[in-house]
C-alpha cells in the first residue's frame, strides 16, 4: 500500500510527459516552418533557373 501512495504522489513522470509534449509541439512547429521555407526557397531557385536558361 505504501508503494501505491508513493507512486500517486510522484510528479516526476508527469513532468517528463509535459516536457515530451512540449518537445513534440516544438518539433511539429519546426517541421511546418521548414516545409514552408523549403517550398519558398525551391520556388526562388526555380525562378533563378528559368531566368538563367532563358538568356
Amino acid at each position: 500500500m505504501k508503494f501505491i501512495k508513493k507512486f500517486a504522489r510522484d510528479t516526476k513522470a508527469a513532468t517528463a510527459i509535459e516536457y515530451g509534449l512540449i518537445a513534440a509541439l516544438i518539433a511539429v512547429a519546426g517541421i511546418t516552418a521548414m516545409t514552408s521555407v523549403g517550398t519558398s526557397v525551391s520556388g526562388t531557385f526555380n525562378n533563378v533557373d528559368a531566368a538563367l536558361t532563358s538568356n
